[in-house]
């Protein structure tokens, strides 16, 4: 009998809603301290998750819960980046 792969979950920042992993887009907080957009899902360090969606996005800066997150002060322009690859992928 095969056994079913259990599917890991992840918490959105922005509409706090438990999704598969892979749904999701990881921002991580590098071991130098630097914050960035994972792409692939494995880069070493702290990482917080957020729906592809730009209202997701938004509750999340303006309730700042992604420097709270990861521990440190984000800079706007990862959020600008990250904003901008919603608006094309929609």
């Amino acid at each position: 009998m095969l056994k079913k792969k259990k599917v890991p979950l992840r918490k959105c920042l922005g509409c706090n809603e438990m999704k598969p992993k892979k749904e999701l887009i990881r921002i991580v907080r590098s071991p130098e301290g630097k914050v960035n957009i994972d792409k692939v899902g494995k880069a070493p360090g702290r990482g917080c998750y957020i729906c592809p969606s730009i209202s997701c996005l938004d509750s999340a800066v303006k309730a700042k819960r992604v420097e709270r997150a990861l521990e440190v002060s984000v800079d706007g322009e990862i959020f600008i980046k990250l904003r901008e690859q919603l608006e094309h992928n929609e």
